[in-house]
């Protein structure tokens, strides 16, 4: 295990993505199980609050953020290990705000309502992202050496081809399939050529009845594999994110405390 850890983190230069992928799971785990504490109301957690002013999470990270992104770019050069370090504290400030990213796109505090699970489908996101980089796959095919057996702009063609079949998978609504087929990119070509789901933009343009062209029949088979396939999935991705970071079932319109 040593070995291979040397071989595939240290020697190929990873050893700082490495303590960012694993700092950034371990403070999200933290951070999920210090604020169900504070939820249930458990011994002394607490939030933590300035007078009558309760100081989120997500200020916490943007201050480590800021804090180890500038050391990192100081020590960068200098110091391996300290770059690690650096690194590390760059994904523990990551994870902070990740945590809290519905109420930056919301604009108020939906952590336990159901718009509070756009924080963790965040993170999940942040994590696949990282392990595919740390796995040494890189986005819409790019190479470190820049060079391909093809020709410079052979490369750029793979590129570009790469980038608009993922538009196209992530404006029918398979945001997975997008995001995996940028470092996969064979997925690309099945996600761009299937059926939209219902609710996404694509569906909306061509398929419903407000389209310039409505296709209802597309539409109807949409709807049918959404039921049959896509919601038994999204059940079981809600089932594993509650184990993980708790309920979000609260409805938005109601007022209740912070955790």
């Amino acid at each position: 295990m040593g070995e291979w850890f040397h071989q595939r983190i240290i020697e190929t230069g990873r050893l700082p993505l490495f303590c960012f992928f694993v700092a950034l799971i371990v403070a999200f785990v933290f951070t999920r199980v210090n604020v169900r504490l504070i939820r249930a109301r458990v011994g002394w957690f607490r939030n933590v609050s300035v007078g009558e002013m309760h100081i989120h999470h997500v200020v916490f990270g943007v201050v480590l953020t800021l804090l180890s992104g500038v050391a990192g770019l100081l020590v960068s050069g200098v110091s391996d290990t300290w770059y690690a370090v650096t690194a590390a504290l760059f994904g523990v400030g990551a994870a902070l705000i990740l945590d809290e990213f519905a109420l930056i796109l919301h604009l108020h505090d939906v952590y336990w309502e159901e718009e509070g699970r756009t924080s963790v489908d965040a993170v999940f996101v942040a994590v696949a992202v990282t392990g595919l980089l740390l796995l040494g796959l890189r986005p819409l095919g790019w190479e470190d050496s820049g060079e391909t057996p093809q020709g410079p702009w052979t490369a750029v063609g793979l590129i570009v081809a790469n980038l608009l079949l993922a538009v196209v998978t992530l404006l029918k609504g398979k945001i997975w399939t997008g995001l995996v087929g940028l470092f996969v990119p064979v997925l690309l070509i099945f996600g761009a050529l299937r059926l939209a789901r219902p609710g996404s933009p694509w569906a909306h343009w061509f398929y419903a009845p407000a389209a310039r062209r409505p296709r209802p029949g597309l539409m109807a088979r949409a709807v049918r594999r959404e039921k049959r396939w896509r919601r038994p999935v999204i059940q079981a991705k809600i089932a594993f994110q509650e184990f993980v970071s708790g309920r979000h079932d609260l409805p938005s319109t109601r007022l209740r405390p912070r955790r």
